[in-house]
C-alpha cells in the first residue's frame, strides 16, 4: 500500500509540472500569445449566439498581443479545466475574470491585480432582504446554484452544507435558473452580480448585504517565465493607471 501511495504521490507532482510552457523569447518567435477564456463570465468575456467573444479581457488580449508585437489566439477553457489547460500548454496566459489562489499561484505566475472584489449573493428581486448572510442561505429549504470547478463551487462547497446545492453547467444561462424559480440564490463575484442585476431588471437584484462574504483579487495568469510576467505587469501596470482598463470594464457592462 506505501507503494501504490508513493506512485500517486508521483504522478501528482508531475501532473503538476508544466508541459514545456512557453517563454516570451517563444511567444514572439511564435508570433501567436495564446489567451484562455472560459467565454461564459460577463462582463470580463462573453461567447455570443454566433461564436464570437465579447468583453473587458477580450479587448485586454488585444491590447496586450500589440504591445508584445505578435497576434492574439483565443483558446477556449473552462473553469473546471483551467488549470489543466495551462499545465499542458495549450495557452500562455488566462483572462477573463481568473480569482487569485494560492493553488493557482502554486503552479504559475500571476501579474499584477486588475481589481479587488468579493463574493455576494443574487437573487430574485423579491428576495433581496432574505439572504443577506451566509447563515440565511445555509439552510436545507434553500436551493443554492453553483457553476462547476472554479472559485464559486468551492465557496458553496465550504460555506453550504446544509442548503440544497445544485451544481449547473452553463455558468451563461444559470441566472435564469434563479429567474425562473429554479433555483433561489447563486453566491459569486460582485461584478458579475451587478452585471446580471443590470441585464434582467426587475427580476434579477443583487441581496442587500452590507458587505461581500470575502474579498480576492483578479489578474492574469500565466506560465513561469520572469520575462513573460514583467513584461505584462509593466503593460497592465500602465493600463491600469491611464484608466484604460475602467472604461473598457465599463464598456463591457454597458
Amino acid at each position: 500500500m506505501r507503494k501504490i501511495a508513493g506512485v500517486v504521490g508521483i504522478i501528482g507532482m508531475l501532473a503538476a509540472v508544466p508541459a514545456e510552457a512557453r517563454s516570451l523569447a517563444a511567444i514572439k518567435q511564435d508570433g501567436t500569445l495564446r489567451v484562455g477564456m472560459t467565454g461564459d463570465y460577463a462582463p470580463y468575456s462573453l461567447r455570443l449566439p454566433d461564436g464570437s467573444l465579447k468583453g473587458a479581457d477580450v479587448t485586454m488580449a488585444g491590447e496586450l498581443a500589440k504591445v508584445l508585437g505578435v497576434k492574439v489566439e483565443i483558446v477556449p477553457t473552462t473553469w473546471k479545466t483551467l488549470k489543466d489547460d495551462l499545465l499542458a500548454d495549450r495557452y500562455d496566459v488566462a483572462m477573463g475574470g481568473v480569482t487569485v489562489t494560492p493553488d493557482r499561484a502554486s503552479v504559475a505566475d500571476f501579474s499584477v491585480p486588475v481589481l479587488t472584489d468579493g463574493k455576494r449573493p443574487i437573487v430574485r428581486c423579491a428576495d433581496k432582504a432574505r439572504f443577506v448572510t451566509v447563515k440565511d442561505i445555509d439552510k436545507p429549504e434553500v436551493r443554492v446554484v453553483v457553476n462547476p470547478g472554479g472559485t464559486n463551487q468551492r465557496f458553496a462547497d465550504a460555506n453550504f452544507p446544509h442548503a440544497s446545492v445544485r451544481v449547473f453547467p452553463d455558468n451563461r444561462a444559470i441566472f435564469q435558473e434563479i429567474a425562473q424559480n429554479r433555483a433561489d440564490v447563486m453566491v459569486t463575484d460582485g461584478t458579475e452580480v451587478d452585471y446580471q442585476s443590470r441585464v434582467n431588471p426587475g427580476v434579477l437584484c443583487p441581496a442587500t448585504v452590507p458587505d461581500a462574504f470575502n474579498k480576492n483579487d483578479k489578474a492574469y495568469w500565466m506560465t513561469r517565465d520572469p520575462a513573460l510576467k514583467a513584461a505584462v505587469d509593466e503593460w497592465l501596470t500602465k493600463t491600469l493607471k491611464s484608466g484604460a482598463y475602467a472604461r473598457a470594464l465599463a464598456k463591457a457592462a454597458e
